[in-house]
């Protein structure tokens, strides 16, 4: 008998209720190594809104020539385009690494409900520079599978020096 993607995934939540941060922090992986494949920064990131994907992302910053192309940024823009709102507050962020100040304030203002991350950033990420930069609502939760989403950034600058 085969089952559609779907039910897979259904039947997961089922049996693992607590893992569905690390299943959705796979799924921002996956375009992480998109972003790894196309010689970008391999940072992924997807909106989940109940209990599906939205959107997903990867940085494309180098493609777009643009700095602001951010995972999160596309992700979060994506996201408000599917759900024809610009307010995000039921839904939730999966990204590999902590974001930037840019991406914290994106988050700011759709008012996101929760945001998950991989890895810290302590250069850039968000935390050391303005830890309160998130909307008082959003709940964070931080190093969801870090160590995969840190050995994949190591590699890429490894390969770049």
């Amino acid at each position: 008998m085969l089952f559609s993607v779907e039910t897979v995934n259904q039947t997961l939540m089922d049996i693992l209720p607590y893992s569905s941060d690390n299943i959705y922090m796979l799924e921002a992986l996956k375009e992480a190594r998109k972003a790894f494949d196309k010689d970008e920064i391999p940072i992924g990131a997807v909106v989940v809104c109940n209990n599906s994907i939205v959107a997903r992302a990867h940085n494309q910053t180098e493609l777009l020539t643009d700095f602001t192309a951010h995972a999160e940024m596309l992700a979060l823009t994506s996201a408000s385009n599917y759900l024809g709102n610009k307010y995000l507050d039921k839904c939730t962020l999966y990204v590999t690494l902590e974001p930037c100040l840019m991406c914290a304030g994106a988050m700011f203002w759709t008012q996101l409900g929760r945001m998950v991350y991989g890895c810290n950033d302590p250069k850039r990420g968000y935390k050391s520079i303005a830890p309160n930069a998130l909307h008082p609502k959003t709940e964070i939760t931080g190093s969801i599978l870090a160590g995969e989403a840190s050995e994949l950034l190591k590699k890429y600058f490894k390969k770049k020096r």
